[in-house]
């Protein structure tokens, strides 16, 4: 039997519309970890008109929870009711993007557990998105969490830090904190113990209790940027020349 989100030759396995579709409905009502990004966000945000990318929007519920100032956008494999502020796309197999324009905030929550192999080239397009005052708000799983449990489709499981290293060679973390502390690896479900959550960080005890963590992010330094970036095209151009050469030699005679 393969690891969750891995395919039977032992690639990872990417979920597709069909499966999000149906997975994207148990999101219509904001569970306890959106209503904490929409907290988030807003206090970002503050009372200044500002533009949100939601990425991995789902049915969009996060709209609901934000200020009236926050302009809302939104992309996702599979997008129920279509609108002009919503886009639907593929982001693992195209680049994230939402027509040139670009944002003040934007938010990942749950969705660089789904990304694989593709995890900084993400990294590098959402840093291109943003303005260059922009923020970017993503949470992930505590895969160190002494209960760990791991959903089936997930295709990128890391150590916590090994996620914090990655993103700080594209951004600059400005915080970083639990979603909640649990010792079952799941969100708090009795409105008192939500209600008593705090986003810190709690020396030993986070590492082993946290069921995940939001990482609040600005534009890292231009040359790191680039030179991450690039090194991610020269991959892409490596790739696409293997794969050539060997569409190549398929077609030679022996």
């Amino acid at each position: 039997m393969g690891l969750p989100g891995e395919s039977a030759d032992g690639s990872d396995k990417y979920y597709k519309r069909d499966f999000w579709s149906k997975e994207n409905l148990k999101f219509t009502t904001p569970h306890y970890r959106m209503r904490k990004c929409a907290g988030v966000v807003n206090k970002i945000a503050g009372v200044k008109p500002c533009d949100l990318l939601d990425v991995g929007c789902g049915p969009a519920a996060l709209k609901g929870l934000l200020r009236e100032n926050i302009s809302y956008f939104g992309i996702d494999i599979a997008i129920h009711e279509h609108a002009p502020n919503l886009i639907e796309s593929d982001i693992v197999e195209s680049p994230i993007s939402f027509h040139g324009k670009k944002f003040d905030i934007v938010v990942a929550q749950g969705v660089f557990e789904y990304m694989g192999k593709f995890q900084e080239q993400k990294f590098a397009e959402i840093n291109d998105l943003l303005k260059r005052d922009g923020r970017f708000v993503a949470t992930y799983v505590n895969f160190d969490h002494r209960a760990q449990s791991v959903y089936w489709p997930y295709s990128n499981i890391q150590p916590l830090g090994d996620f914090r290293a990655s993103l700080s060679r594209f951004f600059t973390i400005e915080k970083y904190f639990p979603t909640s502390h649990n010792w079952p690896h799941s969100e708090p479900g009795r409105p008192l113990i939500q209600a008593l959550q705090v986003p810190i960080r709690v020396p030993v005890l986070s590492h082993y209790l946290a069921v995940e963590y939001f990482f609040v992010c600005s534009r890292g330094p231009r040359r790191a940027r680039r030179s991450r970036i690039s090194t991610i095209g020269r991959g892409r151009a490596g790739e696409h020349r293997a794969r050539t050469q060997q569409t190549v030699g398929a077609g030679r005679k022996p």
